[in-house]
């Protein structure tokens, strides 16, 4: 498959891009800054605002690895995410997004999530509340095939790559210790597994270690 991740020089965006290309897929690292580019079979030093139709086709698939996480940039999450979806609207090319545990439900009535809860920490809630509003418009597009793949609460950075993990949908998910973690390197197995086989499309799922 001819894969893209956009914003390749993250921790998550680097990890797709390992995997998709251990896999033995052709893969497209895009990043901003030209000093942080990820072995890839190529790669673009590209904005993600200034990205065209012309620099992703070709494609089968583009991964949306972005991330904001101070107050005055969390709208992006919404406008980077709209701007991925205008570009592809319309198109066969596939968009799936690194998404946030936040907005995951924790009844089955799916009223309340996990951001709702006492034990979440204060510091995060304007980051869950952005990523679940940037979700919220996503889901209002059927003019794009998009999937939205949420993490585990307890994501990972530095865990190691075992190659397991549990699917999850909607809700909250926990393994048969009652954990609900997951490394940075067991998700991307998780979303190359998903770009792969297309399980999820116009659908949000999530992934929990084993």
């Amino acid at each position: 498959m001819k894969i893209a991740v956009v914003c390749a020089a993250g921790r998550e965006g680097s990890l797709l891009v390992k995997e998709a290309l251990q896999r033995g897929h052709e893969v497209t690292a895009i990043v901003r800054d030209g000093s942080r580019i990820p072995k890839a079979t190529h790669a673009l030093v590209k904005d993600l605002f200034d990205l065209t139709y012309d620099d992703l086709k070709g494609n089968d698939v583009v991964i949306d690895a972005f991330g904001a996480w101070t107050e005055d940039v969390l709208p992006q999450h919404s406008t980077s995410l709209k701007h991925l979806c205008d570009i592809l609207s319309g198109t066969d090319i596939r968009l799936l997004v690194v998404g946030g545990a936040g907005s995951l439900y924790v009844n089955p009535q799916h009223t309340a999530s996990v951001a709702d809860g006492p034990e979440f920490p204060d510091i995060f809630k304007p980051l869950a509340a952005a990523m679940a509003k940037a979700l919220g418009e996503l889901r209002a597009r059927e003019d794009v095939r998009w999937t939205y793949l949420s993490p585990a609460a307890d994501f990972q950075a530095d865990g190691p790559r075992t190659g397991r993990y549990i699917l999850g949908s909607e809700e909250l998910t926990v393994n048969s210790r009652g954990e609900n973690s997951i490394s940075y390197a067991d998700y991307a197995v998780a979303m190359i597994d998903e770009a792969e086989n297309g399980q999820y499309i116009g659908k949000r799922f999530s992934v929990v270690g084993e």
